[in-house]
């Protein structure tokens, strides 16, 4: 019995422990998996704290699971929610249910299929239908399948789905092998094959230090037409891929900040100050260059740029 006793006393303390941590936050930051969504959310947590007294947290999650954590209150911060990639979510929390709210103040970014200069050469690869030829996609198979390999994103980005909607759309789902791995290593594979001099062709974006650290082609494509570009995503159809299409270029796209509606009651300084975040393209780049290249951590590279931009933090305090 003074076991059992024991046991329930220890259960209960270990529950109470985390719930009272789970609580002691007063602003919970999501953490997507690229760099600079964790450069944004570090710096999001230096200024909260430094500059609102505010104890913040950072939680890992996808964007679905941040979306969703948002609109029950358990998370409070988006660091940057594409658009269009997640119009899907936008729409559900932001439009239709009410519970999320939009950041007006968003970073243009560009989106497509990149190639480096030398293998646009080797190639003569100009347009991204052209991976949908044999011979063509034979100059960047690898493993000696007949099939060439194209990294389309990361597991949980929504970009990553919308590539496979494209590559079947152009039809070189049948001749290309659709890699899904994390950027990280993606990007370690663009550095080698820059330095075996090898063939490789990968899903490409701005704002990114790839485009500082290798000369870069980024292949053609018909002109972004709403009318062709039809995306579901999988959180909302079990038949997305075959219901989609979009064989044209992405429009461009723009990132923001999100933020759960709760928190204007909550601690609304913090949802003053998170309306006007204002950042830019150039800004975000060298994020991605700090943590990718310099090998910062994102919490060292918080604190450092806090200081550095002292006066953009102070125009999101007005």
């Amino acid at each position: 019995m003074r076991i059992l006793n024991w046991r329930r006393s220890l259960c209960a303390a270990l529950l109470f422990a985390g719930v009272s941590s789970a609580q002691a936050a007063d602003v919970v930051v999501g953490v997507p998996n690229w760099p600079s969504a964790a450069a944004t959310a570090n710096i999001l947590k230096v200024v909260l704290e430094d500059n609102l007294g505010l104890e913040v947290e950072l939680q890992n999650g996808t964007n679905p699971v941040i979306f969703e954590a948002m609109d029950s209150g358990s998370m409070h911060v988006h660091p940057e929610v594409w658009l269009p990639n997640q119009t899907n979510l936008h729409n559900k929390f932001v439009k239709s249910k009410g519970t999320v709210r939009m950041s007006p103040n968003g970073v243009p970014s560009f989106q497509g299929m990149c190639v480096t200069k030398a293998t646009a050469k080797r190639t003569g690869i100009t347009k991204v239908a052209d991976l949908a030829d044999p011979d063509m996609a034979k100059n960047f198979d690898t493993n000696g399948d007949g099939r060439g390999e194209v990294w389309v994103g990361a597991s949980g980005w929504a970009s990553t789905n919308i590539e496979k909607i494209r590559a079947k759309s152009y039809g070189y789902d049948e001749t290309m092998e659709l890699l899904e791995m994390d950027e990280a290593l993606a990007m370690a594979n663009v550095d080698s094959a820059v330095a075996k001099n090898a063939n490789h062709v990968f899903y490409c974006y701005t704002p990114n230090h790839m485009f500082a650290l290798h000369d870069l082609v980024i292949l053609k494509e018909p002109k972004y037409d709403a009318s062709k570009w039809k995306i579901i995503q999988p959180t909302d159809d079990p038949q997305w891929l075959e219901k989609s299409s979009a064989p044209v270029a992405w429009d461009l796209a723009y990132l923001h900040v999100h933020y759960a509606a709760s928190l204007e009651k909550k601690h609304p300084e913090a949802a003053a100050l998170l309306s006007k975040v204002k950042l830019t393209t150039d800004l975000v780049s060298r994020m991605t260059f700090a943590l990718v290249v310099k090998k910062m951590s994102a919490a060292d590279y918080a604190k450092q740029w806090a200081k550095e931009n002292a006066k953009l933090v102070d125009s999101w305090l007005k």
